[in-house]
């Protein structure tokens, strides 16, 4: 502890969380997602973009949390990671109950997207076509030493916008398992809100000058 500990420290700052970025952008690659591929009657459709908005909020909610309650922070990040984590149960059904394939982790598609980068819905949405058009007219994608993927020459639409969601949840759960371990440590080694009161008030008396001490010299003096 230093002696200036603020009793609220510094906190929000979420936009700038890789996990709140990649997360918004699942929040908007999902809304076009369903709209297009989903019956809007539907409660997988609602579901869907509740879930993934959950994923967003709650890691915002849980940042601004975090300066009076790190308990709080904890509980909203896992709550996030937990709806992030249906989202990719009703993308993975989405592809099942179509006879779509689900990606293969070593599928160099994947790694692809990853390497992309999308900041935006609208990056992601150009990526899909991009290997729709390479699939479509027999071109594939070459990854690592040359390894070419022929399963982009059948693959759909349907097929590509939820694999790369899916793509896009794995890098959002992987970064938020790694926020919850830090958060977890960090509350464990500093406590809360009720222990940092106590570290505050504490120091601010250590520092207190002494009223005794003060009328005793006056009076020698």
């Amino acid at each position: 502890m230093t002696a200036n500990e603020p009793l609220i420290p510094k906190h929000g700052g979420y936009r700038k969380l890789k996990s709140f970025q990649v997360a918004q952008v699942i929040y908007d690659v999902t809304v076009r997602f369903c709209d297009r591929y989903i019956d809007k009657r539907s409660r997988t459709h609602d579901q869907m973009v509740q879930a993934a908005r959950s994923g967003v909020q709650n890691i915002a909610e849980g940042s601004q949390a975090s300066g009076t309650s790190k308990k709080t922070e904890l509980k909203l990040t896992n709550v996030a990671r937990a709806s992030l984590e249906e989202l990719r149960l009703d993308y993975e059904d989405f592809l099942r109950q179509r006879g779509l394939p689900i990606w293969e982790r070593d599928d160099p598609r994947r790694q692809a997207l990853i390497d992309r980068r999308c900041a935006t819905a609208d990056e992601v949405a150009q990526w899909v076509r991009e290997e729709h058009d390479c699939g479509l007219h027999g071109r594939g994608r070459l990854s690592g030493q040359k390894h070419q993927s022929a399963k982009s020459a059948a693959s759909t639409y349907p097929e590509l916008a939820a694999n790369a969601a899916l793509v896009l949840l794995t890098v959002a759960c992987s970064l938020l398992d790694r926020q919850l371990a830090a958060q977890a440590k960090a509350f464990e080694n500093e406590g809360g809100f009720t222990e940092r009161l106590y570290r505050v008030r504490s120091e601010k008396r250590s520092f207190r000058p002494s009223s005794t001490a003060s009328t005793k010299s006056t009076k020698s003096t």
